[in-house]
């Protein structure tokens, strides 16, 4: 039996032209001999739909997609499509996250999500009703039992004692007489996660000795990516198909001669992280219907980093760069921004900000009388490069990105309403370490495109003289690492300090990420690449008196 994976990129909403894209694959994949064609989760309207799926014209129209489905592929091979759809039940959610399949010019539900996340950036028990029967449907003479992505994510096989529901529908479904199972996923990409899943999903199939296929999402929505990756194994456990990353894909795997196309890739985090953030940043400005993006060039490595992703996802002619050099900007960090830009081929602008930093502080000059030069200065130079830019971004109608880094993020060393303003902040989840290694990998894959001098030299928001960044936070390899250990890890300050960092660093890292949640709450939407993001998945109160120290 030759079964297609049809690894597609959806637009959340659109569901007449993910229907489009959801038949040409089929199309396509009949051409290559498929016999079933297998879509991801809620491939119908997009995942994550959100509170969309309060709507109950929405859950009408996607079910109404599926009679236009059925008719487009009347002659094709049955296919199993990811739809939400109404529950008819008076009591519980309205609404089941469901699998349709689409054969003979009509449609039927052959399964219901049965496992409802509601950890991290999921939040599907808002939503969905749990669903009761198994998904197991009679295909060419073969019983395929149909799963939802976190269906798969619970069998005792392979997580024991961490498991997080009491069912286990995969173990049913192999019970109930399943001979191949197949799983419709909108499984999100972090750093890592591809080499745990590949791992499970090997373990399950030695258990149950059964082919297993997994259909993956691929694609940006909102902070979200999908690296696609989708995953086909034969019973014996040999991997037969493994689908393209970060891009759309249809993989055909025959299950009688086990044989399919395998894709290899660097799956260093360096690598991983720069197609990610391209992949991301192309998505999130295209279907928010950009064209264009701005964002300012400091000549320091976090913006361009982010320059060089929007290049990647966008092309140079639709990069804007904005120099904005204060009193307190070296000449080498000018001759570097306008290097990266040549390198880069974009368009560059040139506004000193001076004479509004002299008007912005002689207003201020009566109230101010008497009180010393402190932040307040530093953060004027930073809000008055906010509003140019916001400028720009409203007067050509492109997305400002914003150039922050994780680390930053996480202690407040940002302005808000200053650098933190924009429309998508691009590099929000990747650590300044993670940075430096990301621009040197990008360098030497992609072309010289970042100079040196930028990777190399020390840190600086270049906002008073001679500032470093060191001045007021601990080295980025030591502070990097306090923050893995407290923000996913979720380790005490007390189990951090017996690990060998200083009493001193740790009390005061962790009090810098307690009191800048108030900035966070309103940064700009970030790419996330790890598995403690600050986005949806993050979600700390702004007042209160928590004892971290």
């Amino acid at each position: 039996m030759k079964i297609a994976l049809l690894q597609l990129n959806p637009v959340v909403g659109d569901v007449s032209g993910n229907i489009v894209k959801i038949v040409e694959a089929v199309k396509k994949a009949a051409k290559d001999g498929a016999q079933l064609c297998v879509t991801s989760e809620l491939s119908v309207c997009g995942y994550p739909p959100r509170d969309l799926l309060l709507r109950q014209d929405f859950i009408d129209g996607c079910q109404a997609s599926l009679k236009t489905l059925a008719f487009e592929l009347k002659d094709m091979p049955p296919t199993l499509v990811g739809v939400p759809i109404h529950n008819p039940d008076s009591v519980g959610k309205p609404v089941f996250n469901a699998a349709a399949l689409v054969a003979n010019g009509t449609y039927s539900i052959v399964a219901h999500k049965t496992l409802l996340p509601t950890y991290d950036v999921f939040d599907e028990n808002r939503y969905f009703e749990q669903g009761k029967k198994l998904g197991l449907v009679n295909i060419h003479g073969r019983k395929i039992g149909v799963t939802i992505c976190e269906d798969i994510w619970n069998d005792k096989s392979y997580w024991k004692d961490r498991r997080k529901y009491k069912q286990n529908p995969l173990g049913a479904l192999a019970e109930d007489g399943a001979e191949i199972i197949v799983n419709l996923s909108a499984s999100p990409f972090t750093l890592g996660k591809q080499f745990i899943r590949e791992q499970m999903l090997s373990s399950m199939v030695h258990h149950y000795e059964l082919p297993f296929l997994y259909a993956n999402q691929v694609g940006g929505n909102d902070d979200l990516i999908f690296a696609g990756k989708s995953l086909a194994y034969a019973a014996d456990g040999t991997l037969i198909g493994r689908g393209k990353s970060f891009e759309e894909d249809i993989l055909v795997v025959d299950l009688e001669s086990n044989s399919g196309r395998v894709e290899q890739e660097d799956a260093t985090d360096e690598a991983q992280a720069w197609n990610a953030l391209v992949l991301g940043t192309r998505d999130y400005v295209r279907k928010c219907g950009f064209k264009k993006v701005v964002l300012g060039l400091s000549g320091g490595v976090d913006s361009a980093l982010t320059a060089a992703v929007a290049v990647e996802a966008l092309g140079p002619e639709n990069v804007i760069g904005v120099l904005m050099p204060s009193p307190y900007s070296s000449q080498g960090s000018i001759d570097d921004s306008f290097e990266l830009a040549k390198r880069l081929g974009i368009r560059t602008e040139k506004i000193e900000i001076e004479p509004m930093l002299t008007a912005f502080l002689g207003s201020l000059k009566p109230i101010f009388e008497g009180a010393n030069t402190d932040v307040t200065e530093e953060n004027l130079q930073a809000r008055i490069r906010g509003n140019l830019l916001m400028a720009i971004s409203n007067k050509f109608g492109a997305l400002l990105l914003t150039t922050g880094n994780k680390s930053e993020l996480a202690v407040g060393y940002c302005t808000i309403y200053g650098d933190m303003a924009g429309g998508l902040a691009v590099i929000a989840d990747v650590p300044k370490t993670l940075v430096w290694k990301v621009c040197r990998w990008a360098n030497d894959h992609c072309g010289e495109k970042i100079p040196v001098e930028i990777i190399e030299k020390a840190p600086s928001a270049e906002l008073r003289p001679d500032q470093k960044d060191s001045d007021s936070l601990p080295e980025y390899e030591e502070l990097d690492a306090i923050l893995h250990k407290y923000i996913v890890e979720r380790l005490s300050k007390e189990t951090i300090i017996l690990q060998g960092y200083a009493e001193e660093d740790v009390e005061r890292v962790l009090w810098l990420v307690k009191i800048s949640e108030f900035k966070r709450r309103q940064a700009a939407p970030g790419l996330r690449i790890t598995d403690r993001a600050f986005g949806t998945g993050w979600r700390m109160p702004v007042a209160s008196r928590v004892h971290l120290l």
